[in-house]
């Protein structure tokens, strides 16, 4: 079955949007008729962009682990748009192979500001205009941050406080924003082609980000604090 989405005229928020996931977000809500704004370090003519320029509205050079660089990103947007009706959390990386004896706290900050702290920042500063369009926030956790496993521990955990926070949000915007949050498994991304080898049972980035425009879409207007697998 065939579904299609309508977001014309939504402003929707994307951070990462310039790597693998992120773009395949963009270019999903851009052909859905959203307004897609990249929040991102990288901007989109970056050699190592993979997003369609095309799809993105506005872009706005934001370090998302800095307070005072996203609050005031988010209010040029509003004064730009004049609302924002969707966030979608997507910035976030991967670091592990070593067990936590010999992880370095270098390791254990960087995970915890790029995978959470990001996330909390842009949620915290977007949910009182949210709040003003009903809107909704869907961020990007990880199937793995369900249970604990050898090797990248640090990652899990900062995706599993992705789960949390999103709970926790979801909880205090009770019938005025709605969050949720999905969980994929191992994404078919030039990294992970590098890192890992090749598996039929990887995620296409694509799927993820229809998952997403569903968990913004009225079709689940009484879903919120969900966690949503995303492991085919």
């Amino acid at each position: 079955m065939d579904v299609e989405f309508d977001f014309e005229d939504d402003v929707t928020l994307v951070t990462g949007a310039s790597g693998a996931l992120g773009s395949a977000a963009a270019e999903t809500f851009d052909e859905a008729g959203a307004d897609v704004v990249a929040v991102n370090r990288r901007a989109p003519d970056h050699e190592d962009a993979l997003v369609d320029p095309d799809a993105i509205d506005r872009f706005y050079r934001t370090d998302c682990t800095e307070e005072d660089e996203v609050a005031a990103t988010v209010e040029t947007i509003v004064a730009d748009y004049g609302r924002i009706d969707h966030v979608l959390n997507v910035a976030g990386t991967w670091r592990g192979g070593t067990p936590i004896h010999e992880t370095g706290q270098d390791v254990f900050e960087f995970l915890l500001d790029v995978n959470l702290k990001t996330m909390f920042l842009v949620s915290k500063h977007a949910i009182p205009h949210l709040r003003e369009t009903e809107g909704s926030i869907v961020s990007v956790s990880a199937r793995s941050s369900l249970e604990g496993g050898e090797g990248d521990g640090i990652y899990r955990a900062s995706k599993a406080g992705v789960r949390l926070l999103t709970e926790t949000i979801a909880a205090e915007n009770r019938g005025v924003v709605r969050a949720n949050a999905v969980l994929p498994d191992v994404l078919d991304t030039p990294m992970n082609r590098e890192l890992m080898t090749p598996s039929e049972e990887w995620v296409d980035p694509v799927e993820v980000a229809r998952v997403m425009c569903a968990l913004c879409s009225d079709a689940t207007s009484v879903t919120s604090g969900a966690a949503v697998p995303v492991d085919g």
